[in-house]
């Protein structure tokens, strides 16, 4: 049975940090300085891996199972997905940096 949002909220802090298991390896960690942040566990290519969802309240619990749920069906298809999030902020840094550099070689700099 997964988890409610009464549980979430009744969740305390302790001397140390615990997880509350949502199923299917989505968990809900709260560390003794109150934060409760969204943690996945998952195996890709027989390594355990970690995948973060945010922190609770901003990201709610049906966010964290729907985000839970994208992310099991990339690993179904053989895609690891922390690689997909890191490739794709990876892309959007390249996209930065390559309107960054378009700005500072504009006509009006280079006249400058």
């Amino acid at each position: 049975m997964g988890l409610t949002i009464k549980e979430i909220e009744k969740a305390k802090p302790r001397a140390k940090k615990y997880k509350l298991a949502d199923g299917g390896g989505l968990c809900l960690i709260v560390k003794p300085s109150g934060a409760k942040l969204w943690l996945r566990r998952y195996r890709f290519d027989g390594i355990e891996k970690n995948m973060s969802f945010g922190e609770h309240p901003v990201v709610g619990l049906k966010d964290a199972r729907e985000l839970h749920f994208a992310a099991k069906k990339l690993l179904a298809a053989g895609i690891n997905p922390m690689g997909e999030r890191k490739a794709e902020a990876e892309a959007k840094r390249e996209e930065v940096k390559a309107l960054r550099r378009e700005a500072d070689s504009s006509f009006e700099k280079i006249a400058r």
